[in-house]
């Protein structure tokens, strides 16, 4: 499929829209200098042409929860279907089919031990198709969640995304609970971030004031993110890789902090696992790829091997529901 091509206005709006998922558009139109209906029709335009989406997003962290990458190795004749499969389970973030069409990688958020378990340990060990599954659990985030890959593009000056930039959370102290109604606004936004006050109303069956105090709360609290989703084709962006670093120890901050700040870097953790860094990345070409290997990543002290994996279809991401 190809897309029509986006100018600097368009760039500017996904990235006011990933600095403020929420912003209004009046707001955003007073920033970019246009008329609140100018910025209302390019994001129709963008949200037809290249599949924009707000989402809702909450960091596990700060629920006390853990997240996992599940890599799975399963014969040909069964990838797809279990990636399907894998994409319609609520604690799947992202579902990524990659290199030879027999590895899945799965962004896992489980709410419980219970149901990490019952995935790894019961129904993918029982499932006979799957060769080999290897858990890795995220142990530092160096690049992802809120600081979503448009903070990069550098289509807002300073002054703009500090106009447009919300108040950062709270100091993080211990964990958030959420009760009922907590889950049910989340599980709202986690369709559509921009749902209307009086559409969250309905939904929850709470107040428009009780919505927005909790979303106030939520959101100082650090719990709620918004990211931008969108095709990275029409940026020109056709190659999406995994790379998986072996790294000194001693050098692992310092490589982690090193590649979140790499424009082609769109996430990355330390990870458990032989390998002690993830990195997912896009590029322009297979040559963008080679030089980014050879003349970045390789020119870091302490990266002792690279693993790539190339991703041929991204079966599920950032949404609940699987994209066809």
């Amino acid at each position: 499929m190809e897309f029509p091509p986006l100018d600097p206005l368009d760039l500017q709006l996904l990235q006011a829209l990933q600095l403020d998922g929420r912003a209004p558009f009046s707001r955003i139109a007073a920033v970019l200098g246009v008329s609140d209906q100018t910025v209302a029709r390019r994001y129709r335009r963008l949200h037809k042409t290249v599949g924009v989406r707000v989402l809702g997003m909450t960091d596990e962290t700060r629920l006390g929860r853990q997240s996992w990458l599940v890599r799975l190795h399963c014969t040909p004749d069964v990838a797809e279907q279990l990636a399907d499969a894998l994409a319609k389970r609520p604690d799947t973030l992202y579902v990524t089919l990659t290199s030879g069409g027999t590895e899945i990688v799965c962004g896992m958020r489980p709410r419980s031990r219970k149901e990490r378990d019952e995935l790894l340990f019961g129904r993918l060990q029982r499932t006979r198709q799957v060769v080999t599954v290897s858990a890795h659990c995220l142990l530092h985030s160096f690049y992802g969640g809120s600081l979503g890959w448009l903070s990069k593009s550098n289509a807002l000056t300073p002054d703009q995304q500090a106009a447009l930039c919300p108040p950062s959370p709270q100091p993080f102290e211990g964990t958030v609970t959420l009760d009922a109604a907590d889950e049910a606004l989340l599980a709202v936004l986690r369709r559509d971030g921009r749902a209307t006050l009086t559409d969250l109303q309905k939904t929850t069956g709470q107040s428009e004031s009780a919505v927005k105090r909790r979303l106030d709360s939520l959101r100082s609290a650090g719990v709620l993110y918004f990211d931008v989703q969108y095709d990275h084709e029409s940026l020109g962006q056709d190659v999406n890789a995994m790379l998986w670093l072996t790294v000194a120890p001693r050098a692992l901050a310092d490589v982690g902090r090193t590649v979140a700040e790499h424009p082609e870097v769109q996430f990355a953790s330390a990870v458990t696992g032989r390998a002690n860094i993830v990195i997912s990345a896009r590029f322009r070409s297979s040559d963008h790829l080679y030089a980014y290997l050879s003349e970045r990543i390789g020119a870091l002290d302490g990266v002792q091997s690279v693993e790539t994996a190339l991703a041929l279809r991204q079966v599920k991401q950032l949404t609940y529901e699987p994209n066809r």
